[in-house]
């Protein structure tokens, strides 16, 4: 989609919604946007007030919420266009027309236009026929809510299980960090290229095969035979997945594996997963599963390698901009300030929020928090972390310990000299601590996230 194209969408969604087309200021907002300018560099160029801008913009981003039926910001207004994009396109070749909400989109159909999530003619996917029936069951996957732009990602997640026909996608990131929330949008997004969709949340239930009771009775709504487990002619669980191409979501699989112990090792009730996963992986089929916890299977490597069909994305940090969003949403205006507190706090949503609500809730402002390098953990905060932090082994302990009294990033020789650890255990510990997301790398020097070091810190 080019600037034109994204002008003339946009006018059409607006007048749909107010009966009025896009004035001056409104495209000018719309097209910094696109340009990735900030509201005080379209302030300048049409010589208004900031704060004027942002007011206009926040009108025309609730419009345009209302039109696309989500929530659309200045921080992910431009993915949310590419998906419309996509949208229409897909229908368009199919048809003449298409109807989005109140906007009539009408045209012959075209080649795919240069983005994500169309699929090149070279691939085998422009080969592969969309299902013609959408079975999906999405009741325990949660509501979207507040999505912050995560288009790169989405752009990952949706070539790995689009294009390259990944079997396993572990996704992981520390708490907070807005891994659920990107998976919702992610099948949102490609659910329609399957013919099964199913979302799952692990908890103490799920043994194996009442796991795969589950997903059989799914996925075989449509043929008549015996589905009790114990019926020795039921068709085994990988049948369906070769069978059918689906979509299997597994959110807190974490739940899966033993606390107190280096991440990654199964609650002895659960051990009959890794066949499952390895089954997953080995056998040929075309379906996915996406794994979402704190944690992932030990058999699910960090590193891509072109020649299996697994992968892991682990998710960073929001960037300066989608974070300011959150700011302002809890009434805290952009400044100097506020990019060295998303700093402080690691683009993580969930504790922007947390020291938001405090900041909000005392009164104090930004720079009164970065005065002195302090970091508030407000006691919801607390929570969270002390959840991942039980999870941990003796081991990990000590490692988090050591590496909470070091403000600069240390390297293994000064850890192995600071603690009576042997190089095989700290090592195994890193390791460990890195799976969880719980340490940070660069090069060969390991550190903590100011967050976690200043929780520590308070043992």
């Amino acid at each position: 989609m080019n600037l034109k194209e994204m002008v003339k969408l946009a006018d059409d969604m607006v007048f749909a919604k107010t009966g009025k087309h896009l004035n001056g200021l409104q495209e000018k907002i719309l097209r910094g946007t696109w340009q990735q300018e900030d509201y005080n560099e379209i302030a300048k160029d049409v010589n208004l007030s900031e704060a004027r801008v942002r007011e206009v913009g926040m009108e025309l981003w609730q419009s345009l919420s209302q039109e696309l039926g989500e929530k659309v910001s200045k921080s992910n207004f431009r993915a949310a266009m590419e998906r419309l994009e996509v949208s229409i396109y897909s229908n368009v070749a199919q048809e003449e027309s298409v109807q989005i909400n109140s906007v009539n989109i009408c045209g012959d159909p075209r080649h795919p236009p240069n983005i994500p999530n169309s699929h090149p003619q070279n691939q085998e996917t422009s080969n592969t026929k969309k299902p013609q029936t959408l079975h999906q069951d999405l009741s325990e996957m949660p509501e979207l809510g507040d999505f912050y732009d995560r288009t790169p990602q989405l752009q990952t997640l949706t070539t790995w299980i689009l294009q390259q026909h990944c079997r396993l996608i572990a996704l992981t990131g520390i708490s907070g960090i807005g891994k659920t929330s990107l998976a919702v949008q992610l099948v949102q997004q490609i659910k329609e290229e399957f013919e099964y969709v199913i979302w799952c949340s692990i908890d103490a239930s799920h043994t194996l095969d009442e796991f795969e009771h589950k997903l059989i009775q799914f996925l075989s709504k449509s043929e008549k035979q015996d589905l009790s487990p114990t019926n020795p002619k039921r068709l085994p669980l990988i049948k369906y997945l070769q069978k059918h191409r689906c979509l299997i979501v597994l959110d807190d699989v974490h739940n899966l594996f033993c606390s107190g112990e280096l991440a990654g090792k199964y609650k002895p009730e659960y051990e009959e997963y890794r066949s499952l996963f390895k089954q997953i992986e080995k056998l040929s089929h075309q379906s996915c599963f996406l794994l979402i916890g704190w944690e992932q299977p030990r058999e699910v490597t960090q590193f891509k390698n072109p020649n299996t069909p697994i992968r892991t994305l682990q998710l960073k940090g929001l960037d300066i901009a989608a974070g300011r969003e959150i700011l302002r949403d809890y009434g805290l205006e952009a400044s100097d300030n506020s990019e060295a507190l998303i700093h402080r706090y690691q683009g993580n949503p969930l504790w922007l929020k947390s020291v938001a609500n405090l900041i909000q809730e005392l009164g104090i402002g930004a720079s009164e928090l970065l005065i002195d390098d302090s970091i508030l953990l407000p006691e919801d905060l607390k929570d969270v972390l002390q959840q991942q932090y039980d999870r941990t082994s003796e081991l990990e302990k000590q490692v988090l310990s050591l590496l909470a009294r070091e403000n600069q990033p240390v390297n293994l020789a000064k850890l192995l000299e600071k603690g009576q650890i042997s190089s095989s255990d700290l090592l195994n510990a890193l390791q460990s601590l890195s799976r969880r997301c719980l340490i940070e790398k660069q090069e060969s020097l390991y550190t903590l996230p100011p967050v976690l070091r200043q929780y520590i810190k308070g043992f």
